[in-house]
Parts: C-alpha cells; structure tokens; sequence
C-alpha cells in the first residue's frame, strides 16, 4: 500500500477516536440544517423506490406498526407488542393508544386496515405488493390487528419495518405523496422544490421525551463540494449522506466538525441492461466484470474506504457472503471471453451516470477506463436524476448505469424479469418461495445465499463494492445514526449541545 493510503488510514483511526468521546446530556430546542442530495419523487415510500424519500421521512414524519433502530433491530413502533401463532399463519399486532396523526386526527384500527388492503392491491401503484403477497386477510378487533397469512413468511415483521409499510390516514391516501401526514416525531411544513424541506417537532408525539429538536431542515445540495464547504461554512449541520471520503479525512482537521464511520447495506453496482446487445450474452457479462479491478476503484476513488463484494449483498447484512472471487480481476480472460462471444475487436456501448451521485460518477468514470483496455469503447453521458428514474430505473432504457442500491434485503429484485436489470431466471423465484417458507433462520440464509452464488455466476451485474456509512456534522450536533440499517437519516434523537 502507498505511503497516502497510510497517512488516510491513520487519519481514519485518529478520527474514530475523536468521535467515541463521550456525549453530554441530551438538550431540548433549536434546529439542525442537514444535506440531501436531490428532490425525492414525491414523499410517500411506498409509491417509490428513490432511497431520497425515506431518508428524510422514515420514522421523522411516517411511522409503521415497527420499525428499525440503529442498531437494524425490528423494535415496537406504532404497535407496542406482537405475538405469532403456532403455525406461524396468524401474526397478532397490539396498536397503541392515543396516537394521533399531524392533521389531529387518531390513529384507528381502519387507517391500519386500508394500509395493508392497499399495500397487497397490484393495482394501488404500491411499488412492493409482493412483500404483502402472504397476508389472506386483515382484521381488527379492540386494539389489535391481526394479519392471516396463506403460507408462512419469514420475512413479514421484517417487510413491516420497511419504509413501503409506513401508514397514514386512510381518508387521504392519495395525498401522501404531496402532503405527507405521519404519526412521527415531526411534522411536514413545508417543502421548495430544489431547495429544502422543513419539519418542525410534533407536540402530541406518543413517546415522551423526544424529539429534542424544534425544527429540522433537509437542505438539497447536489454538488459534493458546495455541500461540504457548506458544512464547514457553518450553513449546515450534518451530511449524512453522500459524503466522500476525502471530505470524511478532512474532517479531522477541522477543529469545528467531527465524523464517524459505520455500516450501510449500499452496493455501488454496474447495472447491464442483459436483454440487449453484446450483454444479453453472458460471457460479455463474465469478460465485463473479469476487466474491472474493483480493489483499484476502493483504494483510488475511495481511499480505502470500502469493501469489495461480488454479487447483490453487503458485509452489513445477516446473510451476506463473500462472492468477490467470483471472476476475478484478469484482464486476459475478458479479452478472451470476449472473443469467445464473437467480441475479438471489442464493441461500443453507452454507459449513463446519474448527475447526483459522487462516488458512482467517480467509479463509472475508472470503469470505463478499464473496460477500454480490453477493447470494450465506452461512450460516458452523465443524466439528470429525474432522468435516471424515468428513463432508466422505470423504463429500463439503457446499456450500462451505476448506481447505489441501499434499499436492505432486496436480493428478490432478480426474480422479477421486468426490473431494469431484464434477468430472466425462474429458479430465483422458487428459491425465494422456499426462503420465505421456511422455518428456521439456517434454511432461510441457505436460499438467500443460494441466489447470491447463482446471479454472481451469471454476472448479472457488477457488484463493486460497499461503502461504509459516512457522516460528519458541526461539533455541537450529537444523537444522528452512525450506521445505516436502513435508508433513513433519523432525528428523533438528534440534539444541539448548548
């Protein structure tokens, strides 16, 4: 390793130091200003896939009946306790009591009901109808709520934490995506597109003693640069997304910021569009990820900060597994492969880099380097975000694109022939079945782990690596998620020491 990545590794662990210092009592009042880095589609989590949408509005303004702490526990939420049949066909939810949304209106057993009716309706426009696809009916009675299943799911409490299980007032279902009304901490005031979205503390939040702020702002700052010399401006307070590595090493030097580095479940994956042209064949799939040098991209573009990975799972998640010597780094063999699969003079495709993201334009970037030392000519565009969603994500008009996909446990995306990636594999569907009726956490890992080793061999995608979860804020600000179970930047327990 060269002498800088050292000097950064040293700065690394001089900061982690830093940051395990001891936090003084929480304090009530004021308002902390922090960075996202583009306008989400609309505000509602389970009419969209965009990751922008729950990390401002997971547990700060919606709620569901549980939820992930930041440590990825599935913990009470709107529901103070559960209990699960026998057969694991009856899943009994405990609602609390006194809960009202931001519009002043109480939470009900029926808002919960038409929730989930919606929720499992193909036609609602719910983004993952499938996660509720076990649940035969939903009942409630008193205070309680009961879901019975057709089949056993493993995976119910934990797609009842995701942000797609979040519930709102039934009477105004349609108006989430514009007029969020939560049951959260804080409440929706206000949103300029472009510019920032402002919450303020709800008063008649259930739990007691939080939140502690006033008021949170989400600020919209694209460029990395303008955001980072925002925070060290003092014109915002936490950048808790997004944040580059070189930036996180600069923190240590400034006496007026801190930073800390956790886990995330982000892949920084090379999507390739496998029904069309030279990658719907497999072995330019194979030559493709044998020509990119992922080690070099970590420590390059990354400064070491990363974890190399080789199929759609991150070190962060229970059922990972290190597929990484799947096809190796071998430039030889990908010109080979190549002109095995008719390739020997290489061929032209369009790779598009979505304009937001930092650290995946800067990888496509040494990518496409790469692939052109193997013969493969590489024509780079960068697309707007809202691009990139329309076009790319939803209509799955591209060649190649990079992205980060940090949604957790999401490896059934590749059972579904119409997401943008176009993989086409029964055997993805039948193994997930099986995960989901399973009845022991071993059995559900093997499945899980089985369709990891199969999309790796059929080089879906590349799989690059996993970033760690970066942040860093003003000195002042203590509370923030140093780990990221789940796209979510949460406040509740955010405060300012005074």
């Amino acid at each position: 390793m060269n002498r800088f990545f050292w000097l950064a590794l040293t700065l690394i662990l001089a900061l982690g130091n830093a940051v395990a210092q001891d936090a003084p009592a929480p304090q009530y009042g004021g308002e902390v200003v922090v960075s996202i880095t583009a306008d989400p589609p609309g505000w509602d989590p389970s009419a969209s896939t965009s990751q922008e949408i729950p990390r401002v509005v997971y547990h700060n303004v919606f709620e569901g009946l549980v939820r992930f702490d930041r440590d990825g526990n599935i913990v009470p939420a709107l529901a103070e306790s559960w209990t699960v049949s026998d057969d694991g066909l009856e899943w009994t939810f405990t609602i609390r009591e006194g809960v009202m949304f931001h519009d002043g209106t109480p939470l009900t057993i029926d808002d919960i009901i038409a929730k989930f009716e919606r929720a499992r309706d193909p036609d609602s426009g719910h983004t993952h109808t499938a996660y509720y696809a076990p649940i035969a009916e939903i009942s409630g009675s008193g205070n309680t709520v009961t879901f019975s299943l057709a089949q056993a799911s493993s995976s119910l409490l934990y797609n009842l934490a995701r942000p797609d299980s979040v519930i709102y007032p039934a009477a105004k279902a349609d108006t989430q995506r514009s007029q969020p009304i939560g049951t959260g901490p804080f409440r929706f005031v206000e949103y300029i597109e472009g510019s920032e979205v402002r919450l303020e503390r709800f008063e008649d939040y259930y739990l007691d003693g939080v939140p502690y702020l006033d008021s949170a702002v989400f600020r919209i700052i694209g460029d990395p640069n303008t955001r980072f010399a925002a925070l060290q401006a003092g014109d915002i307070d936490l950048i808790g997304v997004a944040l580059s590595p070189e930036q996180f090493l600069q923190v240590q030097s400034d006496p007026n910021l801190k930073g800390s580095e956790g886990t995330a479940t982000t892949e920084i994956t090379l999507a390739m569009n496998n029904s069309r042209g030279p990658l719907a064949n497999k072995l330019v799939r194979q030559a493709i990820t044998h020509a990119i040098d992922k080690e070099a991209i970590v420590n390059g573009a990354m400064f070491g900060l990363g974890t190399v990975i080789g199929t759609h799972m991150s070190p962060a998640e229970s059922y990972y597994i290190d597929l990484s010597n799947t096809y190796p780094y071998d430039p030889e063999r990908a010109r080979a492969l190549l002109a095995e699969a008719g390739y020997s003079d290489g061929f032209t495709i369009n790779f598009e880099l979505p304009e937001p993201y930092n650290i995946e334009r800067r990888s496509g970037q040494v990518i496409a380097q790469q692939l052109s030392e193997v013969g493969i000519d590489v024509e780079l565009s960068v697309v707007e975000w809202g691009t990139w969603i329309q076009r790319i994500f939803l209509g799955g008009d591209y060649d190649m694109t990079i992205i980060g996909h940090s949604e957790p446990r999401d490896i059934n995306i590749y059972a579904n022939p119409n997401y943008y990636y176009k993989y086409d594999n029964p055997v993805i569907g039948e193994l997930l079945n099986q995960a989901e009726s399973a009845q022991s956490a071993q059995v559900q890992l093997a499945n899980y782990q089985q369709i990891a080793k199969i999309i790796a061999e059929d080089a879906v995608n590349v799989w690059v690596f996993s970033p760690p979860y970066l942040v860093a804020s003003q000195n002042d600000v203590y509370g923030f998620w140093t780990n990221q179970p789940t796209p979510s930047i949460n406040l509740t327990e955010v405060y300012r020491a005074q």
